[in-house]
C-alpha cells in the first residue's frame, strides 16, 4: 500500500502533468476519493499544474430527496423503530430533522453503523417493529440484501427495511444532463465498479461524449 503513496513518484506524475500543459476540470463521485484528495495535499497540487477536480453526488446521504426524507418522518410518528446512520439525522426534510423529532421525544430512533445492528436489535425486541434506511449506492446495497434474507430465515418478522438505495450510472447522467458544469473526464469509484464492471458506464461516455477512468482511493491511483 504505501507504495501507492510513493512522494517522489507522485511529485514525478505531477511534474509529467505540468509537462503535458493540458488544463481540465474532472469529476469524481466518491466520498473516499475527495478525501485522498484533501488529505494528501492533492488539490492544491492538481490547482497548480491546471487540473481541477470537482465533487460529485458520491453521498448517499445528500442525494436523498425530501420526500424520501417525510416517508422516513412519517413511519417514525407512526410508532416504527427507525434504524438509521448517524449523518441521517441531521438532513432536513419539509417538516424538519429526525434529530428535531427525537430531541422533542416523539420518536423512536436507533442510530447504527451497518444493518446488521438493526437485525440484531429487531431480534432483542420483538414486540418493536425496527424499520432500516437503506442507504448507499451498489457496494452498500448487497449488503442491505443479505441482512434481510437473513432475518427471513431466522424469523424476524418484525424488521422491514426502507430503501433508498442508488444506481451510480443514473445519477452521473442525472448530473451531466444538467448541463450546467462542463467537465473534461469522468473518475470513477474502484469499489462501486468492482461490483458493477465499466459496461454500465459506457452509454455516459457515448451520449455525452466524455471519458471515464475506474480508480483506487490512494494518492498515486488519483
Amino acid at each position: 500500500m504505501f507504495r501507492y503513496r510513493d512522494r517522489d513518484m507522485a511529485d514525478r506524475i505531477i511534474q509529467r502533468i505540468a509537462d503535458l500543459d493540458t488544463p481540465g476540470r474532472y469529476m469524481h463521485v466518491c466520498g473516499t476519493h475527495q478525501d485522498t484528495l484533501v488529505r494528501f495535499g492533492l488539490e492544491e497540487r492538481f490547482t497548480g499544474v491546471g487540473v481541477e477536480i470537482r465533487q460529485g453526488p458520491g453521498c448517499p446521504v445528500c442525494v436523498t430527496s425530501p420526500g424520501e426524507i417525510e416517508e422516513v418522518f412519517t413511519l417514525a410518528r407512526a410508532g416504527r423503530t427507525i434504524a438509521v446512520f448517524g449523518d441521517f439525522m441531521r438532513i432536513p426534510g419539509p417538516t424538519g430533522t429526525l434529530l428535531d423529532l427525537k430531541t422533542r421525544g416523539e420518536v423512536d430512533l436507533l442510530i447504527v453503523y451497518s444493518v446488521e445492528d438493526a437485525v440484531s436489535h429487531a431480534r432483542d425486541n420483538m414486540n418493536k417493529e425496527v424499520v432500516y434506511i437503506g442507504l448507499g449506492f451498489e457496494t452498500t446495497a448487497p449488503t442491505t440484501a443479505v441482512a434481510i434474507n437473513n432475518a427471513q430465515k431466522e424469523g424476524v418478522d418484525n424488521f422491514t427495511v426502507l430503501s433508498m438505495h442508488r444506481l451510480l450510472p443514473p445519477a452521473l447522467g442525472a448530473v451531466l444532463s444538467l448541463g450546467e458544469v462542463r467537465l473534461d473526464g469522468l473518475i470513477e469509484p474502484g469499489h462501486v465498479s468492482t461490483i458493477i464492471g465499466t459496461r454500465p458506464y459506457e452509454p455516459i461516455s457515448e451520449q455525452w461524449n466524455i471519458p471515464q477512468v475506474v480508480t483506487g482511493f490512494e494518492p498515486l491511483d488519483l
